[in-house]
């Protein structure tokens, strides 16, 4: 559930404090109006630096994403920004991370951006998942919707929501909003960043053949490959069901396309 976006003058005093504790003399703050999941986010200013500073109200149902987002950034590549200080203060929990000043990716086909991004997805699948008791496994992930959830069992860091507003572009791309830290095959996250292709106009092959780039989708078992995009396209459709949005409504439509693809593309493995 998204909440509203508060300033920095909305912030209790003891929460504008600790931040400054932290930063230095603040200068001046900019909203950063991106993103449902934080009742706080801003770029706070200082005579020599600038810091991403989000947070959410303590208690909210919301908290739990926010602690598994600062546990796993020791053990993120680094594509992703620096968390550097966490505090309680204020009826608030906040987040202070290294400053990337950047634009969201650009997924288009043709789009310069996407060997950056390639480059960041390759630079993830070398990462093995730390044994954190909130990473869940992929097999729980997606148990629901699958006779056989073993198919997608593996041991790599998966980020698993690949969409371009979790991906900031510089001279390269970092992957933020790491909500949902996830163990297993390596393949997931090229199957997951497939539909935010065609979500950006790639036809269902050429977002197939884009992702050949990355070893463990030129080797992924087509059975697990196919058994994975029949839940997911279920799980979209459970999303577009309870919130019909026109964006989820869309990203429904491009699962069950993709899952129909899948079925009848000529395999050679398993």
């Amino acid at each position: 559930m998204s909440m509203p976006r508060m300033h920095w003058d909305d912030l209790p005093a003891p929460a504008r404090d600790a931040i400054t504790e932290r930063t230095g003399p603040v200068e001046k703050v900019e909203t950063v109006q991106g993103g449902a999941n934080s009742g706080f986010a801003a770029r706070v200013h200082t005579a020599s630096d600038v810091i991403f500073v989000k947070g959410i109200p303590a208690g909210h149902s919301q908290m739990p994403t926010q602690r598994r987002e600062a546990a796993i950034n020791p053990y993120l590549p680094p594509a992703s920004p620096t968390l550097l200080w966490n505090v309680q203060e204020g009826g608030w929990d906040l987040l202070g991370y290294e400053c990337i000043l950047a634009r969201h990716a650009d997924y288009s086909p043709g789009s310069p951006d996407l060997p950056l991004v390639a480059a960041a997805i390759e630079e993830l699948q070398a990462i093995d998942s730390p044994p954190l008791p909130f990473v869940k496994t992929a097999t729980a992930r997606w148990a629901a919707h699958l006779t056989d959830s073993a198919v997608l069992e593996g041991a790599t860091l998966l980020h698993t929501d690949l969409a371009p507003h979790n991906v900031l572009v510089t001279d390269r791309a970092h992957l933020i909003d790491w909500a949902w830290p996830t163990r297993g095959a390596a393949w997931i996250d090229p199957a997951v960043i497939i539909l935010r292709l065609m979500e950006a106009g790639h036809t269902a092959q050429d977002a197939d053949q884009w992702a050949q780039r990355f070893p463990s989708w030129a080797s992924a078992p087509a059975g697990g490959v196919e058994a994975f995009s029949t839940a997911n396209a279920a799980v979209w459709a459970e999303i577009a069901s309870h919130d019909p949005l026109p964006w989820k409504q869309r990203m429904a439509g491009l699962a069950e396309h993709w899952a129909g693809y899948w079925q009848h593309r000529p395999h050679t493995g398993l």
